[in-house]
């Protein structure tokens, strides 16, 4: 994968752990990173916090692709993942049991956070939103292709 490739969907990914949808244009390269609109009282004050992204967007439709923040689900299955790959059986035990409870992703974080593990979390979550983005860019990239 080239640099610039990597950069991108880094960047992307890093967007998204931040609960933005990322609109990126195929045609040149440019991400535009919205929040939810969820994440806003008013819709009003929403069209009017990003309107001249959106209006960029909604004139260039055709060029972008849309990568929405990740379900609370696909988030979830992330945690899962770093869980089964722990070698500390204390931890790995301690988090199974809090994914299996309530209130997972604010008890998860805190072990985590109090844990060997912090930075070794924070680099898992940022591969796995890499490869769902790149895994959205090479399907809509396939799909752009068979339109032309």
């Amino acid at each position: 994968m080239n640099n610039l490739r990597s950069n991108i969907i880094k960047e992307i990914a890093q967007e998204l752990d931040c609960g933005f949808d990322c609109y990126y244009n195929l045609k040149n390269d440019e991400i535009i990173a919205i929040p939810s609109l969820s994440q806003f009282s008013d819709e009003n004050d929403f069209k009017e916090a990003f309107k001249e992204s959106l209006d960029r967007i909604e004139k260039h439709k055709s060029d972008f692709i849309k990568i929405e923040a990740l379900e609370s689900y696909e988030s979830f299955k992330i945690m899962e993942l770093f869980v089964e790959q722990l070698p500390d059986e204390n931890l790995k035990s301690g988090l199974e049991n809090i994914l299996a409870n309530k209130k997972p992703f604010q008890n998860f974080k805190h072990k985590v956070d109090n844990s060997n593990f912090r930075q070794s979390w924070f680099d898992f979550k940022q591969i796995e939103l890499e490869k769902i983005v790149e895994t959205q860019l090479n399907r809509e990239k396939a799909s752009a292709q068979q339109r032309v």
